[in-house]
């Protein structure tokens, strides 16, 4: 008797809240790699009255990108102050938030505020007004929801939005006073932050405390805003790969010492994320950069291989990789690359774009693309999903929009429990196969 309670009462908790091999815990998704393992179902085609569930409104623009946790979504924003490029306002008025939403219904749970840390770099700056001051997509462990929100620190909450710790990284600028936007990622029982512009460090926090385990700093980090990606190297070893400025590093998760360093492309910036397939990872950077992958040596920890080179370039997008090809969204450039030889088998124009206007604000394409089963979904500015049918010839199947406003879209979308969820400048976006009217 008591066996079959207990297995009613996991039915139920499993019912309740979801699979935690469902979520959509960190920046693209578990493990980063922009791929969800399930939501099958959803749908190819939408539109603002048809296959959206519900639309909740924010209470401030971000670029960050909403995760899920069983059934409450996640979000980071800012208010107060850089809303408008020609009057960004008082910047002591700047102020963080994340916000918590029910998956199934849209409704908001709870909001909590983080107020600035200042000085802070100016919204003036070209590089803050492109993506503002909520950039870092926050992770989580299936317990606490942890945000870096740059020199204002990272801060930790629990799912009902309790705080739990908040621990400063450092206050410091990148040269140009870009901001930053490395979102943190989780390894065993330490939070990672890569604190670029603010200390030119990595840091591992004890994610119960707070506290600082280990601090690693370069000023190679100059330049890098893309997030790094853990890679299992065996059972017992996993190494933190990063693309900085000109070379891709491997790090000891457990106490942040370099492990190996190789170059990567001769591109000045580091937008992008890398991805893995096994032991072999994949980089991408800026025009005159191209790609590379290397190989990654289980025996020798100092060990890698270059398996191959391409001019094939990426910009702020990350790429995704599925059945042995890796699609990298580029200027409006669909290129598809072998990713056991690096030859490019396709490169496909993305046509008919909506213009979002002359303002710099939210004018670049800053979402990576996800894939769902056998199908690639890209966001752009303007909220114009791009949905491609994968197989040995990728064909466009759908467009489709979101909203008629002049909303911008800078984060990449959060698959799970077949829902697509989307944010804005404005709203957050609940898609799935319904024809519920708004």
């Amino acid at each position: 008797m008591k066996l079959l309670l207990s297995l009613q009462m996991v039915v139920a908790i499993v019912a309740t809240t979801g699979s935690a091999t469902d979520d959509w815990p960190r920046f693209r998704g578990p493990s980063g790699t922009g791929v969800a393992e399930d939501s099958a179902q959803l749908p190819s085609h939408w539109s603002p009255t048809s296959n959206i569930s519900w639309k909740s409104p924010l209470p401030g623009p971000g670029a960050s990108s909403p995760i899920i946790i069983g059934k409450k979504v996640f979000v980071t924003c800012y208010s107060g102050y850089g809303l408008k490029t020609k009057d960004p306002g008082d910047i002591e008025n700047l102020i963080r938030h994340l916000v918590c939403f029910d998956l199934e219904t849209g409704q908001q749970l709870w909001q909590r505020t983080v107020k600035a840390v200042l000085p802070e770099d100016p919204y003036d700056k070209s590089g803050v007004s492109s993506h503002g001051y909520a950039s870092h997509t926050p992770v989580s462990d299936g317990k606490a929801v942890y945000c870096f929100f740059g020199k204002s620190g990272v801060h930790a909450f629990d799912l009902d939005g309790n705080p739990l710790w908040s621990t400063d990284v450092g206050s410091g600028s990148d040269p140009p006073r870009w901001g930053s936007s490395s979102s943190p990622v989780l390894h065993q029982s330490t939070v990672i932050v890569t604190a670029s512009a603010e200390s030119q460090s990595i840091i591992g926090l004890d994610k119960v405390t707070g506290r600082k385990l280990w601090q690693t700093k370069s000023k190679a980090l100059d330049g890098m805003w893309g997030t790094p990606t853990l890679v299992e190297i065996s059972p017992s070893r996993s190494d933190l790969v990063m693309m900085v400025a000109g070379e891709l590093w491997g790090i000891n998760p457990e106490d942040g010492q370099f492990r190996w360093r190789t170059k990567a492309t001769d591109s000045k910036q580091a937008y992008t994320s890398v991805i893995a397939q096994d032991k072999r990872v994949f980089a991408f950077s800026g025009s005159g950069g191209g790609g590379v992958a290397i190989d990654i040596g289980e025996k020798d920890p100092s060990t890698v291989d270059v398996a191959w080179r391409t001019n094939v370039f990426a910009t702020y997008a990350s790429p995704v990789q599925v059945n042995g090809r890796i699609y990298i969204v580029s200027r409006g450039i669909l290129s598809v690359v072998d990713a056991t030889t690096g030859e490019r088998l396709e490169r496909l124009r993305i046509k008919g774009a909506r213009q979002i206007g002359n303002e710099r604000f939210g004018s670049l394409d800053y979402a990576s693309p996800v894939v769902v089963g056998q199908r690639l979904f890209w966001l752009n500015a303007s909220g114009q999903m791009y949905v491609f049918e994968l197989g040995k010839v990728t064909k466009q199947i759908a467009v489709n929009e979101l909203t008629d406003e002049r909303e911008i879209f800078w984060g990449s979308p959060a698959v799970s429990q077949g829902r697509m969820v989307v944010r804005s400048s404005a709203f957050l976006y609940c898609i799935t196969q319904t024809q519920k009217k708004q």
